[in-house]
């Protein structure tokens, strides 16, 4: 009796194993029920089954995410058919077709992939795969009959491929939902569209409302570059039997592309530690993303006011309706094409092609294209097309390669920061003239130059007039040959970024901010006052003047300019404009609602409206930033001035890097250099550029280790004081971290808000910032990295400034006040 209760139990146990361990498989004629079943993938990142979205009472079979993000729906099946009970069913037919029933029997949805059934080919089972793939096997998994991967719904998953298959027509593209609680499908998609060289279109009913241009060899022309990514790499892959886009990850960062119901695409990364998902990035990011909102042959600058602007050597073709915003219709060449009218080849009349640099190319839907040629041969391939308006570089790597040309009228370009220039076709009489107008150009930023250095008004005008003389007397000889080229060429290094931004004159300052009151004064820098104004239209903007008293001078507004007019990125301040005028210099920002950083983190009673949440949100933008400087740029900069001051806060308190004066430039991997002349802030500043004159992309990550241990702790490095030891803040924090204490670094009036995890990982990233030695600092790549996951940090070394007894001391000498420094001392 005792051993068949024993067997009795042995089998119940059985049996109610095998109940919970959790399938991926199911074999021919099995079912799902719903409420009673489902599937999940091998490493349970997935899951399969029916369910209701929001508060809707319809049924779905679907998948969505198990590990991670539960209940997070990647894919449905009975889109269009929901189911009104919880009666159905999914059924695996021995012909390998999935098929949902209700409890009537009646067929809701079907996947409609049959194949013959033999004796030797058996229909093995349906499976869910751990990247979220639906698979019907055959033939011992050889054979894949079927994928949910084919038929993609509002989520681009790594590893799926949106595009087309030529052989089989299959078209892979992503549709959103209706609604948060309506998975049918809504009004958005996107489309991989495969007329003329292909490119990606987001689709509003029948309208096009976005465009992400085409590949270029580094990625989608129209978006941004991601320079050694660690998160996720992109691929395109076209031959003769299909043509599409995939991604794979890359690290342990799991990342999405989502279009949600109302239209937004955004690649999404789940964040373990804050159980959420965070916009990575946007595929329509600002007002030039909209499709053709210039209209033929127009050009979109978010840098400038109003935004569209017809391309050299055209005009509107309806003024009116230009001056009242409406670009729609867009603009006409001023002068008509000679190619075809039989007086082509007379008098050196041969059309010709004037380039535009750095752009989103045009719309290519009506194009032709040849990956093997050089560019030359595509310029000769155009000229000899009547049709061809306009021909650029297929790849843009390694010089460029490859011939892409436009049959038709030029759609939808901007200006964008990549390398990616476009030639466009023009008739010779103009492109003479346009030649000449650059010329003309050229001439005047030369005496704008030397306006620049004249300090008053007798050596101004001696100047002017000696300049003007000189124009007079050179501009022919400028015109012809080599010594056009390299005037131009000398000129434009020192000046060619003031051509995007747009000229303020002194009256329009002067009267956006009251003749520059007293009270509509705001702060004050190393450069000068700063006001706030408001333009004619309505704009606010933030008004930077050079101060008489100012150390800073020439040098440092054009450095400002240079470094931030082509600057695209959310946390950096946007540059609107300038004025010159005399000895005026003057810079136009958009204006900050809330101030900087340092206005609310150092002041007892503002600083509590810097809750943890948002000091940390603070954190990641500013990470974000610097990454773009130091690798996403067309520029890469090293800022050299990052503190809490020039952090500037807009409306929703999101952060944004300022003050560019101090900023370096470089180009190609030559990312340190050497200086006599150590530039920057006391207490923000490393040891090896405080001593020897080294700088590089490390000593901004010794800046923002500093300065997020201020935001931390809510004080400034430089005033810190503690009664127990003479240590600054790094070192306090170094100590602390030592003994397992680096909690009570926590600033008081945080301790209701925090997330103590974060608190800990944060304060232990920031002293791997400000070790000691620079080649010790992580990149800002790794910084984002690991603020952003959950993985094992390094054990930090000795923070620079130490007080210890094997630590280094260094003694700077700070400026009167919290401006910046240009000369340092160590001993």
């Amino acid at each position: 009796m005792e051993d068949r209760s024993k067997l009795l139990f042995f089998i119940a146990f059985t049996l109610l194993s095998l109940k919970c361990v959790a399938l991926d498989t199911i074999s021919a004629n099995q079912e799902i029920k719903d409420g009673k079943d489902t599937l999940v993938s091998q490493g349970e990142m997935f899951e399969l089954g029916f369910f209701s979205p929001g508060k809707s009472k319809n049924r779905y079979l679907g998948i969505w995410y198990k590990k991670i993000s539960y209940g997070t729906v990647v894919w449905v099946a009975n889109r269009e058919t929901p189911i009104t009970d919880k009666s159905s069913m999914l059924k695996l037919t021995r012909q390998g077709n999935l098929v949902i029933r209700s409890g009537r029997n009646r067929m809701v949805w079907s996947s409609n992939s049959t194949v013959s059934v033999r004796s030797n080919n058996p229909v093995v089972g349906l499976q869910l795969l751990d990247t979220g793939n639906l698979v019907v096997w055959n033939n011992n998994n050889n054979n894949m009959i079927w994928q949910s991967f084919d038929n993609p719904g509002d989520t681009f998953l790594p590893g799926m491929k949106f595009g087309k298959d030529l052989v089989t027509g299959l078209q892979r593209f992503f549709i959103s939902w209706k609604s948060p609680e309506d998975p049918s499908i809504g009004v958005y998609r996107n489309t991989h569209d495969t007329n003329g060289y292909p490119q990606t279109f987001e689709w509003q009913g029948d309208h096009i409302i976005a465009r992400l241009g085409p590949w270029n060899g580094l990625g989608f022309s129209g978006f941004p570059i991601e320079v050694e990514n660690q998160i996720y790499s992109s691929k395109f892959v076209m031959n003769e039997k299909e043509i599409y886009h995939t991604y794979t990850l890359e690290g342990s960062v799991v990342t999405r592309v989502f279009l949600a119901w109302d239209g937004k695409t955004q690649i999404l990364q789940w964040i373990e530690r804050t159980k959420n998902w965070i916009v990575y990035a946007n595929t329509i990011v600002d007002s030039c993303d909209r499709f053709s909102l210039c209209g033929p042959y127009g050009i979109c600058s978010i840098n400038k006011h109003p935004p569209c602007a017809c391309m050299q050597g055209f005009e509107p073709r309806n003024p009116e309706e230009w001056q009242a915003s409406d670009w729609a219709r867009g603009c006409i060449r001023k002068k008509p094409l000679n190619c075809g009218n039989g007086n082509g080849n007379r008098n050196g009349d041969e059309d010709g092609f004037w380039k535009i640099a750095r752009v989103k190319v045009p719309d290519t839907r009506l194009s032709w294209y040849n990956v093997s040629m050089t560019l030359q041969e595509c310029e000769m391939t155009c000229k000899q097309n009547c049709s061809c308006t306009g021909y650029a570089s297929l790849d843009i790597r390694n010089g460029g390669s490859g011939c892409l040309l436009w049959l038709d009228e030029l759609l939808d370009t901007r200006e964008y920061d990549v390398d990616q220039d476009i030639y466009i076709r023009m008739a010779a009489s103009e492109l003479e003239g346009l030649v000449n107008s650059q010329s003309d150009l050229n001439d005047r930023k030369t005496i704008l130059v030397v306006v620049l250095l004249t300090s008053s008004a007798v050596p101004l005008l001696f100047a002017v007039a000696c300049a003007c003389r000189k124009l007079k007397k050179t501009t022919h000889m400028k015109r012809q040959g080599q010594r056009h080229m390299r005037d131009e060429k000398n000129t434009s290094l020192q000046m060619d970024h003031f051509e995007d931004l747009q000229f303020f004159s002194l009256y329009e300052v002067a009267r956006a901010t009251n003749n520059f009151s007293v009270s509509n004064k705001i702060g004050e820098g190393g450069f000068g006052p700063v006001y706030k104004g408001v333009l004619e239209d309505g704009r606010e903007i933030a008004v930077k003047r050079l101060s008489e008293t100012s150390q800073q001078g020439l040098d440092e507004f054009k450095n400002e300019v240079v470094c931030i007019a082509k600057l695209q990125h959310r946390n950096l301040v946007k540059l609107l404009g300038y004025c010159v005028h005399q000895n005026e210099l003057i810079l136009i920002y958009e204006y900050m609602t809330n101030k900087s950083l340092d206005w609310f983190l150092f002041d007892e009673t503002r600083s509590l409206k810097l809750n943890w949440p948002l000091r940390f949100n603070i954190i990641h933008g500013i990470a974000r930033g610097i990454l773009y400087l130091h690798q996403d740029s067309r520029l890469q900069i090293i800022h050299r001035d990052l503190k809490a001051s020039n952090i500037l806060l807009d409306g929703d308190m999101n952060p944004k890097i300022s003050d560019f004066g101090l900023a370096r430039m470089f180009l190609g991997h030559d990312m340190i250099a050497k200086t006599k002349k150590v530039v920057g802030t006391y207490g923000y500043i490393p040891p090896e550029y405080a001593v020897h004159g080294r700088f590089s992309i490390k000593s901004d990550v010794f800046s923002f280790g500093v300065l997020m241990l201020e935001i931390i702790c809510g004080k400034k490095n430089r005033e810190f004081s503690h009664e127990d030891h003479n240590d600054n803040l790094l070192g306090h924090a170094w100590r602390l971290y030592k003994e397992g204490r680096s909690i009570e670094l926590l600033s008081g009036s945080l301790h209701a808000s925090c997330v103590v995890y974060e608190v800990l990982r944060s304060i232990h990233v920031a002293l791997l910032c400000v070790q000691h030695n620079a080649e010790d600092r992580p990149t800002m790549l790794s910084v984002v990295l690991m603020l952003v996951s959950e993985g094992a940090l390094s054990e930090p070394k000795q923070p620079a400034f130490f007080n210890g007894e094997s630590g280094h001391e260094y003694e700077i000498l700070p400026s009167v006040d919290e401006s910046t420094i240009t000369l340092l001392y160590a001993r």
